[in-house]
Formats: C-alpha cells, sequence, structure tokens
C-alpha cells in the first residue's frame, strides 16, 4: 500500500544509526535494527585491545547531527562507543534495535513487492526496504600459515582481543604493522617480557598528534556553537589538502613523504630500524597511518622489529620468511579483514533469483556505493568505492540521506520500488577507476594494500574530497535512479 513502509536496517553500528536517525528524521518510523551484538556501535563494539582509538579527529569522527562534549582530539574506543550509545538514547532508537539477531538471508519477491528477511532466529519477516549497514572491515582476515593451529601459546586475531590473556611478563608477537597494530604496540611493549613486531612491508607513518582538550576549549565548543562548527569545517578544509597528495608527481606528494621521513628521523635511534620502516612505494599506496607512540616503541630494549614476513608457525614459535624462529608465547593477528568481500555475512537475492555476489562477480560496484541495479529497494552503507573522504561518519550520512530519499519517494509516490539504471552504474564505475588510475595506490604502484578484489580493480576507496561525495549523492541519483509503478490498480488500492 501506498503508506506501507517497513524497513529492515542490518546492523547496529554507526551505518545503521545513520541510516536510523535520516528515516526518523523524514517521518518513517517503521524500521527494524537487527545487530548480531548486544549492544551498538559496530567495530567500535567488535575491537576493544590495548590503544583502540580513531585516526580521524573526534570533532570530525561524529555525527552532523549529534554534536558532543569530546574530551580528546581523537577519541579512544570507549568514548566512542559511549557516543553511539548516546546518539541512540538520545534518538529514542533503542526499542527499534534487536540485539543478538544476525541476519542470514535477504530475498527479494517482485510480485509481493518486499523482501524476505530471515534470521538466525529462525524468523522470515517481509520488509519493503532493506538497508545493509553491516560496514566494511569485520570480517577478519586469518592468515594460513602451516602449523597455526599447531601453536601450543594463545593466538587471536586483534578483533577479536581476549582480555583474559596475561600478557604481563609474556613473551609476546604482533604481526602486522597496520593501523590497529601501532597502536596496540605502544600500549603492551611496558608489560610484556619481550616484543617481537613483524613487518612484512612498512607503511607511511605520521605523527598523530593527539592529545586532551582543556577545560576552556571544551568549555568553549559547549558555549559556542558556531565555534565547533567552524572547528568541524576546519578540518574538513584542511583534509582537502591531502588528497591531493594521493596524486603521484606532484608537490602534495613530495610534502607528505618529507614530513614522514623527517618523522622517522627524529623518533627512531636505530638507523637499522629506520631504514627498515622506510617504504619504497609513494605516500598513499597503502593507508596512510597516523601513530605517535608507534616508533618510540620501537627504541625500547624488549622490543625486537622483525622485517620480514611470517612463513610457519610452530608449537613454540613464529618462523620468518629467513627462516629464524622466534620463541613465544603469545601470538597476536594483526592480520587485517576482508574488505573486498562485500556482503558477504549473509545472502542478498535480487530480482530472478540472482544473488548479488553472482552479480559482481570478481567486481563488487554499486552506484555511488549504495545501489545495485536489479536489487530493488535495497540499499548499501560503506560499499563499493566509498571509503576515505576523510571521515567514514560523513559519507555514512550522506549515503543514508540517498537511501531516505529514495524511500521517501516511493511511499510519497505510491511507486512499487526503486531500481538503479545499469548505465548509471556503468558511467559512475568508470568514472570512479578513472579517478583511481591516477592515484598512489593504483596496483602498479609498489605496494600491498587491501584495496583490490581479484579483478585487479580498487573497489574499496573513494577517490576524491567528502565534497564531491556530497555534490554527487545530491545530485547523480535523480538520473540513476528508476521509481516503477504498481503491476495492477488491485495492488495500488
Amino acid at each position: 500500500m501506498p503508506g506501507e513502509t517497513h524497513v529492515a536496517i542490518i546492523g547496529g553500528g554507526f551505518g545503521g544509526i545513520a541510516a536510523a536517525v535520516k528515516l526518523q528524521q523524514a517521518g518513517i518510523t517503521d524500521f527494524t535494527i537487527f545487530e548480531q551484538s548486544p549492544a551498538p556501535g559496530g567495530t567500535w563494539w567488535d575491537n576493544r585491545y590495548p590503544g583502540c582509538e580513531v585516526d580521524i579527529p573526534s570533532h570530525a569522527y561524529s555525527f552532523s547531527f549529534m554534536p558532543y562534549d569530546w574530551p580528546r582530539t581523537h577519541a579512544t574506543q570507549p568514548e566512542l562507543q559511549v557516543y553511539a550509545e548516546t546518539v541512540v538514547d538520545h534518538f529514542a532508537l533503542r526499542p527499534h534495535f534487536r540485539f543478538g539477531v544476525r541476519v542470514e538471508s535477504v530475498a527479494w519477491d517482485d510480485d509481493a513487492g518486499h523482501y524476505l528477511v530471515t534470521t538466525d532466529d529462525g524468523e522470515r519477516r517481509p520488509y519493503r526496504f532493506v538497508i545493509s549497514a553491516v560496514g566494511l572491515l569485520n570480517v577478519p582476515r586469518y592468515p594460513s600459515w602451516p602449523g597455526l593451529d599447531e601453536f601450543g601459546g594463545v593466538s587471536f586475531h586483534t578483533s577479536r582481543w581476549d582480555a583474559e590473556v596475561e600478557l604481563t611478563g609474556k613473551r609476546v608477537a604482533v604481526v602486522g604493522t597496520g593501523s590497529t597494530a601501532v597502536q596496540i604496540v605502544p600500549a603492551i611493549a611496558p608489560q610484556v617480557e619481550r616484543l617481537a613486531v613483524f613487518q612484512r612491508e612498512p607503511g607511511w607513518v605520521e605523527p598523530k598528534g593527539e592529545r586532551t582538550f582543556t577545560p576552556a576549549e571544551r568549555s568553549r565548543f559547549q558555549r559556542l556553537p558556531l565555534l565547533r562548527r567552524l572547528y568541524r569545517y576546519k578540518l574538513f578544509r584542511d583534509s582537502m589538502r591531502r588528497f591531493k597528495a594521493y596524486d603521484t608527481g606532484g608537490r602534495e606528494q613530495r610534502r607528505m613523504r618529507d614530513l614522514c621521513l623527517r618523522y622517522i628521523d627524529s623518533a627512531i635511534d636505530d638507523p637499522a630500524v629506520r631504514a627498515a620502516v622506510t617504504p619504497s612505494y609513494p605516500w598513499g599506496c597503502k593507508r596512510p597511518i597516523f601513530a605517535s607512540g608507534f616508533y618510540p616503541a620501537l627504541n625500547r630494549p624488549n622490543v625486537d622489529l622483525v622485517p620480514h614476513a611470517v612463513s610457519k608457525v610452530t608449537e613454540k614459535g613464529v618462523v620468518d620468511d629467513q627462516g629464524t624462529e622466534h620463541p613465544i608465547d603469545v601470538l597476536i593477528l594483526s592480520t587485517g579483514f576482508q574488505p573486498t568481500r562485500f556482503l558477504s555475512g549473509f545472502t542478498v537475492t535480487g530480482r530472478r533469483g540472482k544473488e548479488i555476489q553472482e552479480f559482481w562477480g570478481e567486481r563488487p560496484r554499486a552506484f555511488l556505493g549504495v545501489t545495485v541495479p536489479g536489487f530493488p529497494n535495497f540499499f548499501i552503507m560503506y560499499g563499493p568505492n566509498t571509503n576515505g573522504g576523510f571521515s567514514i561518519i560523513a559519507q555514512l550520512e550522506r549515503q543514508a540521506e540517498v537511501a531516505v530519499r529514495a524511500i521517501g519517494r516511493v511511499r510519497k509516490s505510491g511507486a512499487k520500488l526503486v531500481d538503479t539504471r545499469e548505465e548509471a552504474l556503468d558511467r559512475h564505475v568508470s568514472w570512479v577507476d578513472r579517478q583511481l588510475a591516477k592515484h598512489a595506490s593504483a596496483m602498479d604502484a609498489g605496494c600491498n594494500n587491501y584495496y583490490h578484489s581479484s579483478s585487479g580493480a580498487n573497489v574499496t576507496q573513494w577517490p576524491r574530497t567528502h565534497l564531491v561525495y556530497y555534490l554527487l549523492c545530491r545530485t547523480l541519483p535523480r538520473r540513476g535512479l528508476v521509481y516503477q509503478g504498481w503491476t495492477s490498480p488491485e495492488r495500488k488500492s
């Protein structure tokens, strides 16, 4: 019926929360949020490792509709979890949540004009619209090293941190030197007996500059909303300059490389370690790393940087690719996630019984990263080629707005569904590919990153600033989305 809504939101992290708030603000209140964890927060609920905090300044890594009294320039995991809970309660979203429930499949019924959503508690219910907000970095990547199952000590992935494992006085190995590992290493180094940090490939590291806001600063932000907005605007404006550095050969690329090189020289004592952490590829080829404590931690007498990949695991330790065995008690896997496997946690079936993985093949793609032809009334938060743009929270708001405007138009016009024009998707993907071909992250740039699918295409990254994404999200849906009416007068009545 024209007034019917019934929206299912899959995931209760920041993407799902953004979608719920935008629906509510549009006067659409008939929605359910399925969250497999016992509380909202998504990645900030799952990741609880020591030192866990965000890379983006707090005032930018927060919703435009929910300012907050941030205590630090960069929020820690507990602070972000509290923020998620605060937003949920401020907008009275908790009654819409179904915690501890995992969605297993979403299947479109063309005759009925809705999706059947099946959950792990055995329920199967119809929803006219579905918004997937399961995130990008939520499926851990476990290595396939020989002998891993025979390791006699304790082993776990950073996103499944085992807080019951006592690290004090233990010989610990952290495998990986990405954005997560550089937070864990300085946090645990003071308590362990020995810490081996395995680096397959160095990353460009910038000083983060995190600090606690002074009471006077926090007071001014609270008393002067305009000042807080101007500060947030400045953060986004400054980020636009960084995007120029992703184009290789330019002045900004050289500036960022020089900044990181100076940081290496000033922060690390040992010349051999300095050489080992210096990348040979362009800045931006891999995800840039922000860390103030990682390099100083490598100066500690109980910390060893092993600039080699792991080749196998034995009962008593880890063997690097040079054949050297490192005896350890605890193995911490900072081996990342599987970001190119979009929507791999549940099955999505669209028109004519086609599954979305079949439609994608080796190249996940979506119009503005949000909609896919042949999957009507289905929207993706944090979909293909939307990672970046400075603050993912801002990106998520734009995606939620695209979805909610489309749902609102279907609802008000009495249309049956909204779908995506295939030619619009093709044009969008071609434009994204042309932009990314000029970036330092291109496949021939000489580094290993998580951006590329098996097709060789960069399927995760947004190539330009958030402002560009904002403008495209406001304009392109008018031409890229198509609204289709009811199949018969009886169904429309």
